[in-house]
């Protein structure tokens, strides 16, 4: 009796639809909506867009409560130990100051055989306590060796260590962020570590070797975030590419996570909001969109967490394309969506390895041509 139940449900099933199939008509494309929709709410025209831009760019730089960051101080920049790679490339481990008690150590790629200032790329690590070192290639997974790979392409590179990680690891430990909240109770590690990636932007820029003009930065995981809230922050980014990025405020199961009680905190000064249901009055879509003109590409993947999180991912990626579009530069923005979950694979590499050359160098680094014979 079950087993004719079940059949006659298939053939029931079967033929809606063959009947829902056969009911296709021709149809125009509907509009799609979403709540990422309100990045643009009143805006029309890129002249609307620019008296919107203001606002949103306020609103960030209060999220990282940009005006408790301390005066930068000189570099100081000082040279630690020089190893050539392979006939390539010099790599320095060098230091330089952050603060005015503060000194961070990165390692510093420069191509030995360029001619005449070279495009530059600030290559930032994720969560991993020997991060620079994973970047330079020298431990853990090549998949995230970014100086080396680049150094090898021709950019002058800087990885610098996350300020609670490398030679600057606290007592308790590997991205504890406790004691930076003792010593700036009011400011946030996501202010923290961007006001020092900018500074990586201006130890590159005093070098004679780099183009000043023609600087990128890219990451993978903390280092994919880290790159939108630098690129965000810094008009000096000409190019960017953030792979796994991490989820956003809005439609985010794990939204607290941005505001944990220990260990890594992001935003302290959120908590109580989040933690009442409230989110932060900015959010990436708004993020990524100060970004623009400038170039931009995204990299996520849909099994990277929550589904449903990163699929809302694709929806607020394309309302961040009106806006390029309103800026007439859509070609400077771009999104690759895989199934590669949290990794920076082969072709993730590749497509942000030639984001960098498409945007940094020359035409004719990038131009192809016809075969003469």
């Amino acid at each position: 009796m079950k087993r004719r139940t079940l059949l006659a449900a298939l053939a029931a099933t079967a033929t809606s639809t063959q009947a829902s199939a056969a009911d296709r008509t021709r149809s125009d494309p509907p509009v799609i909506h979403s709540s990422w929709d309100d990045l643009l709410d009143g805006v029309s025209t890129a002249a609307d867009w620019r008296k919107r831009e203001p606002v949103l760019r306020q609103r960030y730089l209060d999220l990282l409560r940009d005006e408790y960051k301390p005066e930068k101080p000189a570099h100081n920049l000082q040279v630690h130990e020089s190893v050539k790679v392979d006939g390539l490339y010099e790599r320095r481990l060098v230091s330089y100051n952050v603060e005015a008690d503060e000194r961070t150590h990165a390692y510093l790629g420069l191509p030995l055989k360029s001619e005449g200032r070279t495009p530059a790329v600030v290559a930032l690590h994720g969560t991993f306590p020997k991060g620079k070192e994973r970047t330079a290639g020298l431990v853990d997974e090549p998949n995230k060796a970014y100086l080396d790979h680049l150094c090898r392409r021709g950019y002058v590179v800087i990885a610098p260590d996350h300020f609670v990680a490398g030679h600057r690891i606290p007592p308790e430990g590997p991205y504890e962020t406790g004691r930076f909240h003792q010593k700036h109770p009011e400011w946030t590690s996501v202010g923290k570590f961007t006001y020092e990636h900018s500074i990586a932007i201006d130890v590159l820029q005093s070098m004679n070797e780099v183009d000043a003009e023609n600087i990128g930065v890219l990451g993978h995981s903390l280092g994919g975030h880290g790159t939108m809230f630098l690129a965000a922050y810094d008009e000096r980014v000409k190019a960017s590419a953030g792979n796994c990025s991490a989820s956003f405020f809005r439609h985010n199961s794990k939204v607290e996570a941005w505001s944990r009680d220990r260990w890594y905190v992001y935003f302290k000064h959120i908590r109580p909001g989040l933690l009442a249901g409230k989110l932060p009055p900015i959010d990436f879509h708004e993020i990524m969109a100060l970004i623009a003109p400038r170039a931009f590409l995204d990299l996520s993947a849909l099994n990277d967490g929550d589904p449903l999180t990163q699929r809302q991912r694709v929806l607020m990626l394309m309302k961040v394309m009106d806006v390029y579009e309103l800026e007439s530069k859509p070609a400077n923005f771009a999104f690759y969506v895989h199934g590669r979950a949290h990794s920076v694979e082969n072709e993730s590499r590749a497509l942000m390895y030639a984001w960098m050359d498409t945007h940094l160098k020359p035409a004719a680094a990038t131009a192809t041509k016809l075969v003469s014979a």
